[in-house]
């Protein structure tokens, strides 16, 4: 029994130190964000480090969320083509509507974007030098 309270005790002063760590740290999103949002959601907290936390949590879910629909995209460009004049002479990475969708399909998130939604490697680039 000696052993757990030990291990108890571990624990409570990584969760310390950790939180404290946390008044150091500035996350990528805002606090005045996060606590936009948590406030529309109902929840009022004072604790900075809480807020934090949240934003720690969130930056690292956009992230992986980013890497997976990179993976997609990177998937779908290996992908045989069969018409080799639709095959792009510079593989450049674009992200699209597509890649996000099947990337937060993975965390229970269905993304539908309207039919005319504008979707194409191509735009937004200037006329120009698009090759058609």
């Amino acid at each position: 029994m000696n052993s757990s309270n030990e291990g108890r005790h571990d624990d409570e002063a990584a969760l310390t130190e950790f939180l404290s760590s946390l008044m150091d740290y500035t996350p990528t999103i805002p606090d005045e964000l996060v606590e936009h949002y948590l406030g529309k959601s109902g929840f009022q907290c004072p604790d900075l480090r809480l807020t934090r936390l949240v934003a720690v949590a969130t930056q690292k879910f956009i992230t992986e969320i980013a890497s997976d629909a990179l993976q997609h995209c990177k998937a779908r460009l290996s992908a045989p083509v069969k018409d080799k004049s639709k095959q792009p002479k510079e593989k450049r990475l674009v992200l699209t509507m597509d890649d996000l969708s099947r990337a937060l399909r993975e965390y229970g998130v269905n993304l539908k974007h309207p039919d005319y939604f504008a979707d194409s490697p191509l735009t937004g680039m200037d006329p120009s030098s698009r090759e058609e």
